[in-house]
């Protein structure tokens, strides 16, 4: 394994005051192992007052070099922090060390009071990763076979109402065959990682995430008849308004969102060749966390 030289911090926006602390010390716990350590350029302002303006020996770059640049990135913040840093994968991650500064953090696999002895395994090459594939989200209008719009995600697609308080009518298509026309707020389409996030809130099923698989999850359907729908996750999904005066949002990981009308075909797909590689933590398994963040299955028979 190639040695890990070049360390990339990515840090959860805005915040100062909670990384005052931890921040100039783990830079410079990674000094110490002759690391060279980036933050984005994006965050310089920010990183200057945390280190209350000691710049020394720090690097800077574009948000659209950091996979590119660097051996290893650890992010600082929680799910959506790295999330953001996945879909921005070019084609296949640096290992990515994922560190949760807050309380939920299902998919940051490392806490921020016990991440050093891992980072130092981590740093040493002792170390597995779990290996996730983004989903292709396309838009193309009724006339035209190119596309308007590309984008990714991890966790979910979101597909709901742009407009108050009014019903949203969906057509859903996989592989060429219509699954169902859905009445209600919307739908979310989620990846197994991301089947505990949005699509769970709305009575979503868990899916480990080594399934292969998407599910079709209703948000307030106007009918007792809508399930969610596990589906093959190499299969073509296809959405599209049923009225033609409809308008709807499409959100992309909570993160990307694009109004779409009546025209307009969403189409999501299964990214073979964008691969996002996120450090293990050995310590932790699947359903331990489960029963640690939502409290799943943890009641004791008695």
């Amino acid at each position: 394994m190639a040695q890990l030289k070049n360390i990339s911090i990515v840090l959860k926006p805005k915040a100062i005051s909670e990384f005052e602390s931890i921040l100039p010390n783990l830079a410079s716990w990674l000094l110490r192992r002759k690391k060279t350590v980036f933050f984005l350029l994006k965050d310089k302002e920010r990183v200057h007052k945390i280190f209350k303006g000691d710049l020394k020996n720090l690097n800077f770059i574009e948000e659209s070099d950091l996979h590119k640049l660097s051996d290893l990135i650890i992010t600082m913040g929680g799910d959506g922090t790295l999330i953001g840093v996945c879909r921005n994968v070019i084609k296949s991650s640096p290992p990515i060390f994922g560190v949760n500064m807050g309380h939920l953090g299902f998919i940051t696999e490392f806490a921020k009071a016990e991440f050093f002895d891992q980072l130092e395994n981590t740093l040493k090459g002792n170390f597995q990763t779990t290996v996730y594939h983004l989903f292709h989200v396309e838009v193309f209008t009724k006339k035209s076979d190119k596309p308007s719009f590309k984008g990714f995600f991890l966790n979910d697609a979101v597909v709901n109402n742009n407009q108050v308080s009014r019903m949203l009518t969906l057509t859903v298509e996989s592989e060429g065959e219509h699954i169902y026309n859905l009445a209600g707020d919307g739908l979310i389409i989620s990846s197994p990682i991301g089947s505990t996030a949005y699509s769970m809130a709305a009575g979503g099923p868990i899916v480990h995430p080594m399934v292969n698989a998407l599910t079709l999850t209703p948000i307030c359907a106007h009918s007792l008849t809508h399930r969610p729908l596990v589906v093959p996750d190499n299969s073509n999904i296809i959405i599209k308004a049923a009225r033609p005066d409809e308008s709807f949002k499409l959100t992309l990981d909570g993160q990307q969102q694009v109004t779409l009308g009546s025209d307009d075909i969403v189409k999501i797909t299964k990214k073979k060749t964008k691969i996002v590689h996120l450090v293990k933590n050995p310590t932790r398994t699947y359903f331990r966390t489960l029963k640690e963040k939502f409290t799943h299955g943890s009641r004791e028979i008695k």
